[in-house]
């Protein structure tokens, strides 16, 4: 069967934290899906140190109860071949393309996923350029994200073959994989329903409008719109509206800015703040919802998790046209997608041009495009009203969602086409041909050479293997052994912690080099083939400090 290593660190999967974005709540919820719906015997862990690794075993413990975990450390990425793939929380594995090809290309497999695509194209541009096999992948969440990934791709690797003249650059694969939800998570017992409206002081016949995310006008949907458009669903259906936004704020300026706003634009509307990085929010608030919005105008969203958490949680959603949203809402069956709108292509060259060259962070950044999207308001406003007017609407919506996102968002349903992928890939790294392949004596990254190498032309010369070592002026084993005790005690030489022999091989070193000496190949064949270069490092070391010498002096190396 199948499986992965996965890449793991707190910054790609805990939820508990001040600054939550979607992509921490996916991470989460993928490993418990994966935990939960794998069928596989055991995990696999790649960690860059062992005390990170709490969070993985811990939900493994909780979620696949008897299944065991195995660690494999970011520093022996060789070792990841024992699994056959590596899943990295986002798309940058050209990274870790660079790092395998100093190993073997074909020892496993590179899949990496899709979050926001906005923030640094370059970054999609480097997997044109790095050692990316055929049996390597960057799942995409929607058809919309792909989409964004290619028109950053295509340019570019059309750009390499100009400047270039390379007859191809093969582009990374790009299966395309929705993000999943645990459907059973958003089942409420009508008295969780009456305990949360009452707590909000939603009366009967009343109706409840959610948004759950942050609360960012730059960075994730501007508010007005959805303000405006509920203002005239309130006043058209006479209805007592009340729109809850659970999600949380960058800043108390950002907040004010909300709640001075819903006042201002929807004043018949009772506007209702909650914090939606606390879990009981998270889990709970769906319950006293009777409808979903969100509509979402900015570029950094790709996928969109909440409307199939609300389609889950048997609420219609009305939600923008935009990105994901429109491969998971289906306009007039399981809510309403309302139109939106961008000027051309070429009418944000000096949007580009301003964050390229620093002049605007991110945040402006993008902040700058969403005051430059637009929805529909008139349209937002219609949807509003046929589902706040009709209670039957709104529940033959809600449960035509909630079939959909068992059928398919269900991580029960997505995890099976994770592995599906990671097969793929297998079957592919199998047969198919090394591109790139690593020359012998070649560094695996030119841009991160051995420095040995980049810098050769720097000493007299280098410590071959015919260069004969002895003890400096004949002292004995134990004299040398005493003094490099010294030194590896001494705060100057910490540097040189573990980069160097084990003690067993420089005794054996030490114990061979009686007058006339050895020579550096002798030396290392009495050590294992793969602590060799660590023992030519160590002689060196010991040279630093004359505790040996060539026994032919050194000439200084004429230009």
């Amino acid at each position: 069967m199948s499986n992965a290593a996965i890449y793991f660190h707190p910054e790609g999967y805990e939820t508990a934290r001040a600054d939550l974005k979607g992509r921490h709540v996916a991470g989460e919820s993928f490993l418990i899906g994966f935990f939960r719906h794998s069928g596989l015997d055991g995990f696999a862990c790649h960690i860059d140190r062992p005390e990170l690794a709490h969070l993985f075993t811990d939900l493994a413990a909780r979620h696949a109860p008897g299944r065991r975990v195995t660690l494999y450390p970011t520093s022996e990425p060789s070792k990841l071949a024992n699994v056959g793939c590596l899943f990295v929380p986002g798309p940058g594995i050209d990274h870790y393309a660079w790092r395998r090809r100093s190993r073997d290309q074909r020892g496993y497999s590179l899949c990496g996923i899709t979050h926001t695509t906005s923030e640094s194209p370059e970054h999609l541009g480097a997997l044109a350029t790095a050692p990316l096999q055929s049996w390597d992948a960057v799942i995409c969440t929607s058809q919309a994200a792909r989409a964004s990934v290619e028109a950053v791709l295509r340019p570019y690797a059309a750009y390499l073959r100009d400047r270039l003249g390379a007859a191809e650059v093969p582009m990374p694969n790009l299966p395309v994989v929705p993000l999943g939800v645990d459907t059973a998570a958003f089942r409420f017992d009508p008295s969780v329903r009456a305990a949360e409206r009452a707590a909000l002081g939603i009366g009967p016949g009343e109706v409840a409008v959610l948004f759950m995310g942050r609360l960012s006008f730059h960075a994730k949907a501007h508010p007005v719109p959805m303000y405006l458009a509920l203002e005239q669903a309130a006043r058209l259906t006479g209805k007592r509206i009340h729109l809850i936004q659970a999600g949380w704020f960058g800043n108390d300026a950002i907040a004010a800015a909300f709640a001075e706003g819903a006042k201002r634009y929807c004043p018949s509307v009772n506007a209702i703040f909650l914090d939606g990085r606390k879990p009981e929010v998270r889990t709970r608030v769906w319950a006293a919802a009777d409808l979903f919005t969100s509509l979402v105008d900015n570029i950094q969203e790709t996928f969109g998790i909440t409307p199939v958490e609300a389609m889950a949680a048997g609420l219609p959603c009305v939600v923008t046209d935009w990105n994901g949203y429109r491969e998971t809402v289906r306009d007039g069956v399981d809510g309403f997608r309302v139109p939106t709108i961008l000027p051309p292509p070429g009418a944000g060259v000096d949007l580009a041009d301003r964050y390229a060259a620093g002049l605007d962070n991110y945040d402006h950044y993008i902040g700058r495009a969403s005051q430059i999207s637009a929805v529909d308001v008139h349209a937002a406003a219609e949807a509003y009203t046929r589902l706040v007017a009709d209670e039957g609407l709104r529940l033959r919506m809600g449960e035509a969602g909630r079939a959909r996102a068992v059928a398919l968002f269900d991580w029960r349903a997505i995890i099976p086409q994770y592995l599906d992928v990671w097969r793929q890939l297998a079957d592919i790294r199998r047969n198919a041909p090394e591109r790139a392949p690593r020359a012998s004596g070649e560094d695996g990254n030119p841009l991160r050479p051995d420095p040995l190498r980049m810098f050769q032309s720097y000493p007299t010369r280098a410590l071959e293997p015919g260069l004969r070592l002895v003890r400096t002026d004949g002292a004995s084993r134990a004299a040398i052994g005493n003094a490099l005790a010294v030194l590896q005690a001494d705060p100057l030489n910490s540097p040189a912690r573990g980069i160097l022999s084990p003690a067993a091989d420089l005794v054996l070193a030490l114990d061979a080099l009686d007058p006339p000496g050895r020579t550096v190949g002798e030396l290392t064949a009495l050590v294992p083939p793969e602590r060799q270069l660590l023992l030519v490092r160590s002689l060196v070391h010991l040279m630093k400090f004359g505790l040996l010498r060539t026994v032919e002096p050194l000439a200084v190396r004429e230009l």
